[in-house]
């Protein structure tokens, strides 16, 4: 079961009030949805985003709950579809679900055996297995050390290129752990994180949608609006912290990390950082 990120905290920041609408551009299993539903309460409404098809097949709708199977970087056409108005509040929850990691069976692990897939939308074309097996090894370094701030990018490029074919997630997870120094000091954080990381951003184009999405809902919003972003990693935060600087009145001067009490339940909440801006 997916347990939705800083719940209370998106909550107080959000700060919904009876009969206003809002959008969740990442609505996964509905989480937050269903908690906001609940604050807005007889009349207000929530439209909810998802892109991935099995995600959005799972999710149980509601009478005040309006649904679209589309990524959130199209967030302007979807509103326009739906002629969803007056905004008072929009939610991106960027981290990646328990179910994609556990249940998907799309590659997001490093540590269970699945296809190099990595796609959440499966009318996407690219996958990490076309860029694993067949881009050149100075794409693949690039991406590593653009998306992912891997220290040994060219190193671990020139092994995956030596080691193709890699069918699968193990074996792309220990060519990368061959591709270390020897005397590099193993620790707690697996070796393979950042790479995959890295496939991931780039099948999906994560980085790019973001920005989309982000400019897009400062247009969607109604002035005195509230944005809330939580991010999992440094280059979506500082996308997220960059984009405040104009046209908001950020709240949140340091992002907002997991209490301890959370991360007792939820260890994925642990790279969690939540930012607030409102619409000038």
């Amino acid at each position: 079961m997916h347990i939705p990120v800083m719940k209370k905290e998106v909550l107080e920041y959000l700060d919904p009030k009876p009969s206003q609408h809002f959008i969740d551009c990442t609505i996964g299993l509905s989480g937050h949805a269903n908690a906001i539903l609940e604050k807005t309460a007889p009349e207000g409404k929530l439209l909810g985003i998802e892109w991935d098809r099995e995600v959005f097949e799972k999710i149980r709708p509601s009478e005040r709950m309006i649904l679209e199977n589309d990524s959130y970087a199209n967030l302007k056409k979807i509103v326009e579809k739906h002629n969803f108005k007056n905004v008072s509040g929009i939610l991106f929850d960027l981290g990646i679900s328990s179910w994609d990691l556990e249940g998907s069976g799309r590659g997001f692990s490093f540590l269970r055996k699945e296809p190099l897939d990595m796609r959440f939308s499966q009318n996407s074309e690219l996958t990490a297995h076309e860029i694993v097996n067949y881009w050149n090894e100075k794409e693949i370094a690039e991406i590593l050390k653009e998306y992912g701030e891997e220290r040994f990018s060219g190193r671990i490029a020139r092994k995956i290129v030596e080691s193709r074919p890699i069918r699968d997630t193990l074996e792309l997870a220990e060519t990368v752990k061959r591709s270390f120094p020897k005397s590099y000091k193993f620790r707690e954080q697996h070796v393979a994180k950042r790479t995959f990381q890295s496939l991931r951003i780039a099948v999906n184009d994560e980085l790019n949608n973001l920005k989309k999405g982000l400019e897009q809902a400062g247009e969607i919003l109604d002035k005195n609006g509230r944005l809330v972003v939580i991010s999992f990693h440094s280059l979506e935060d500082r996308i997220v912290k960059n984009f405040f600087k104009n046209n908001f009145r950020v709240l949140t001067k340091k992002p907002v990390t997991s209490s301890e009490e959370e991360l007792k339940e939820n260890r994925r909440a642990k790279s969690a950082k939540l930012r607030v801006g409102i619409k000038l």
